[in-house]
């Protein structure tokens, strides 16, 4: 198996009723009351879906996730079904969900992205340096650059269509949309998973900067936690012996393919560079790193235990992925 044999760019299945493609995600409809959601290797920044996928990326995406669920089942329940995805498509499809799909239960998502931010990075660190507050709210003055804040806070995001960018918003704003009931509980129920997180991830050598997690509701209202959690797609991972304040840390998700793209001149806009590739293959590396160090599993024993690859196709991804990394090292 080669290194385009082991990505998938986008899922085309027959067997079910297409629903969405999202900037990472495909979905689609497994009867009246689930979703098959397919965890792709396309890579977004900035808001726009790149053209090189990442070899693993959507595995780790899905293990990272079902990792998370079952380790904060006790904060707040989750949209799994525990329904094998190899089980919903026909034996032709199964390829494309090994390892990086599941059956979750259909519910009406909050169109909110619910921020938890621990360090100031990012757009935080821009926002607090024009107006010292982010998402109204005010800090300290004289903080650094990717400094630890007094405690977490919980700061918003609008859920933009696709092609356009998200944006911070106040608590208000979330109050106005969710409705305060909901808003109050969004708020707790993200600084707790988001503290418990941090503190795991912390005894495994990782900072867990900040994070973004997805909120839905079923026909009584009650609150589930959806789409993915904690994954390098949805948070900034820091390697905790390298941490350092006045820049920004080096980091296991795609905030490497961030500083490749700035510093490539690209304006944000697409069409989006092609990315060399020594950036694809240590963006792998950095993404299958992350999943090790959180579950203290090698990646590798994932994709067998999933059926993904056996160990010879494994050590041949592997060994194309640092070849690239020495030929353009």
């Amino acid at each position: 198996m080669d290194m385009a044999q082991s990505t998938l760019f986008e899922s085309r299945l027959t067997s079910l009723k297409f629903l969405h493609r999202g900037k990472v995600r495909d979905l689609y409809a497994v009867g009246e009351d689930k979703l098959l959601v397919i965890q792709s290797d396309r890579l977004s920044a900035f808001d726009v879906i790149l053209p090189d996928p990442i070899p693993g990326k959507g595995a780790v995406l899905t293990a990272l996730s079902n990792f998370w669920f079952a380790r904060l089942g006790r904060v707040i329940p989750n949209h799994l079904t525990g329904v094998a995805p190899e089980s919903v498509v026909t034996p032709a499809e199964r390829e494309q969900v090994a390892g990086r799909a599941m059956v979750v239960r259909k519910f009406k998502p909050l169109m909110i992205e619910a921020v938890v931010r621990g360090y100031i990075i990012g757009s935080g660190w821009s926002d607090y340096q024009k107006t010292g507050a982010i998402c109204g709210i005010m800090l300290p003055p004289g903080l650094k650059q990717a400094e630890k804040l007094p405690q977490p806070i919980f700061t918003p995001a609008s859920k933009a269509p696709a092609g356009q960018h998200d944006e911070n918003i106040t608590y208000g704003d979330v109050e106005k949309i969710v409705g305060k009931d909901l808003a109050a509980q969004v708020r707790a129920i993200s600084i707790r998973l988001y503290s418990d997180a941090a503190d795991y991830a912390r005894g495994k050598g990782i900072i867990i900067a900040d994070t973004k997690f997805e909120f839905g509701t079923d026909a009584q209202g009650k609150l589930y936690l959806i789409d993915e959690a904690l994954t390098p797609d949805s948070s900034r991972f820091w390697p905790a012996d390298q941490y350092r304040t006045g820049v920004s840390p080096p980091s296991f998700d795609k905030q490497f393919v961030r500083d490749w793209l700035d510093a490539s001149g690209w304006d944000h806009e697409p069409p989006p560079p092609e990315l060399p590739g020594e950036v694809v293959a240590e963006t792998a590396a950095k993404y299958r790193e992350a999943y090790e160090r959180v579950t203290g599993e090698r990646f590798d024993t994932y994709l067998q235990r999933m059926g993904v690859m056996d160990e010879s196709d494994w050590e041949t991804c592997a060994v194309n992925l640092e070849r690239l990394r020495k030929e353009h090292g």
